[in-house]
């Protein structure tokens, strides 16, 4: 996924009410950019870190600049997430995600379960349909372990309940985590953030939700999926 026009650098004053960050670009320009994101983005918030933003020129926004990318550690973090699902998307067209390949169609944002959409629909003839949910992770707190969740997360936990009922309806179920980060090399679920969401997924685990995870690269560019891990 390429970004469709050069990045802006610039530093974090402060993000507030979860979807604004005021940030300082480089050239000295102050503004107040929307920060797709509705989790706590713990370690990635803190003011003075550097920042990339994104600019659109529709006139309709409210906010021209998009938060795209903070820099920390000395590694970028995508934080927009809006962005998974176009990752996997392009992911899957390409046959980048080994685990998933083999699917004539997929389709966004079927609806099931009880009032919900599912992220891909992945169907093909004479194989179990495939109903894929979509995580973002850009949480890191210790070494190379990313985890999810980084706050409470009801709806969620709700997903991976629709999708081990999907399991026990025969289909495949999978849920992907995809890291917006390079500097992790394994996964948790989050027991002290979200110990219902982290007992759910080791309970769906067990009743048939195959869960991977992939990690991404990350640059001023673009994001792309680039390989899982454990």
């Amino acid at each position: 996924m390429d970004f469709p026009s050069p990045l802006r650098r610039g530093r974090l004053v402060a993000r507030y009410k979860r979807f604004f960050a005021d940030v300082v670009l480089d050239d000295g320009a102050e503004i107040t950019a929307h920060c797709p994101n509705p989790g706590a983005m713990l370690g990635l918030n803190a003011p003075g870190l550097p920042v990339w933003v994104s600019r659109s020129d529709d006139p309709k926004r409210k906010l021209a600049h998009t938060l795209e990318l903070v820099e920390v550690d000395g590694g970028l973090v995508g934080i927009n997430t809006m962005h998974p699902n176009r990752l996997v998307a392009e992911a899957l067209a390409a046959g980048a995600i080994p685990e998933l390949a083999g699917y004539a169609s997929h389709r966004r944002e079927v609806k099931y379960g009880e009032a919900s959409r599912i992220d891909f629909l992945l169907e093909t003839p004479d194989r179990p349909a495939c109903w894929l949910e979509v995580k973002n992770c850009h949480l890191r707190r210790d070494g190379d372990l990313a985890e999810f969740p980084d706050c409470v997360a009801a709806r969620s936990s709700k997903h991976l309940r629709e999708l081990a009922t999907m399991a026990a309806q025969g289909d495949r179920a999978v849920v992907l985590f995809v890291v917006q980060r390079t500097d992790c090399e394994a996964f948790a679920a989050c027991h002290d953030l979200d110990p219902v969401f982290a007992r759910t997924l080791e309970e769906v685990a067990d009743r048939g939700v195959e869960v991977l995870v992939y990690a991404c690269d990350v640059a001023p560019d673009g994001v792309r999926i680039a390989r899982p891990i454990p």
